[in-house]
């Protein structure tokens, strides 16, 4: 759960339900400092000289604001559309795309109108029918942690209950996952998991859950009836990275319910940085010991027009030979999205 060292409550949010739930919430912990302003100019409220330090105050802010543009944004290949719950993360991962795409924001924000969310969500999905259509809520956040404030996920997760043509899917890196278990949510709402080694997690991913917890986390939605997913991402090529992504593979076999046997959702990514990236990950962590030596990778261009440096295609192509062969080994029933 997200602990806030300060709650930022924007115009408006204290007439809403959720905004006066959350209130009542930090006025009971006098360690949370509580801000009401009158206008949605949050990053004055919160300390910080330079980026380093904006970046680590910004990750102990939830900002309680209203989603006032309805616009979804679309989410390939993931989904057709990102459902916006949440922005942010109170995760501290080194490599982390949001360090560039949030920039100096890397506050929490919840929004309190999830029904006004859920509305657009239904208008999207009617314009496509009869389609089915599928919705993304974690395309820029992890809403895990912030679900004891909001229940926006359990709401979101009831409402896709009852779409025949609308599905639900989202990801996280942690393991509080013990409020959705006893939803009726009708097998439409997919629940994946960020992974990596232990190596990996332990000096990269600060402020999240560990490997082990959140193995555990995914063998009890699997055991209520959720469609499980594995994102293993990045993966990083160091000694010993071949039997160490091995063994992951076969923990989560190991963790998941001896009687599970339904299809796994696996998706793999391979380590990859921008420039701009690079330089930004270089203010916040100046001792990263991240991979990111230009002349031992490939710059690409990518789909949007940037370039970025990633794995030479002989390591990718090592790459993809064994998460396909253990994957397929471990579990025959599985679903590869992709390996990239």
């Amino acid at each position: 759960m997200f602990k806030p060292k300060r709650i930022i409550f924007e115009k408006g949010t204290l007439d809403t339900p959720m905004g006066k739930d959350i209130y009542n919430y930090a006025k009971e912990h006098k360690d949370i400092e509580i801000i009401t302003i009158s206008s949605n100019q949050v990053k004055g409220h919160i300390p910080g000289e330079n980026l380093h330090d904006q970046y680590r105050e910004g990750k102990q802010t939830l900002v309680v604001g209203i989603k006032k543009s309805l616009k979804f944004q679309s989410c390939k290949p993931s989904a057709h559309y990102q459902l916006p719950l949440v922005s942010g993360c109170m995760g501290r991962c080194e490599y982390c795309y949001l360090n560039t795409q949030l920039g100096d924001k890397p506050f929490v924000r919840v929004y309190v109108n999830i029904e006004d969310i859920l509305g657009q969500a239904k208008k999207y999905l009617e314009e496509r029918l009869p389609d089915t259509t599928i919705f993304e809520g974690a395309a820029t956040s992890d809403p895990i942690p912030v679900e004891p404030y909001t229940h926006s996920l359990r709401r979101t997760i009831e409402f896709f209950a009852n779409e025949e043509k609308g599905r639900f899917r989202f990801v996280t890196k942690y393991n509080d996952v013990d409020e959705l278990l006893d939803i009726n949510h009708n097998n439409h709402t997919e629940i994946r998991f960020s992974i990596n080694t232990p190596r990996v997690i332990d000096t990269y991913e600060h402020h999240t859950a560990s490997s082990e917890k959140r193995i555990e986390a995914a063998a009890k939605v699997a055991k209520a009836g959720y469609q499980v997913g594995f994102i293993i991402a990045p993966v990083f090529i160091y000694d010993g990275w071949q039997e160490e992504y091995k063994k992951l593979i076969q923990t989560i076999k190991y963790k998941l319910p001896k009687d599970f046997s339904e299809e796994i959702i696996f998706e793999v990514i391979s380590h990859r940085y921008t420039t701009k990236a690079k330089n930004r990950i270089l203010e916040i962590f100046p001792e990263t010991t991240l991979p990111m030596s230009d002349e031992n990778r490939k710059f690409k261009y990518g789909q949007f027009g940037y370039g970025k440096y990633v794995y030479t295609k002989e390591e990718l192509s090592e790459m993809k030979e064994l998460f396909k062969t253990e994957i397929e080994k471990v579990f025959p029933n599985s679903n590869i999205k992709y390996i990239i």
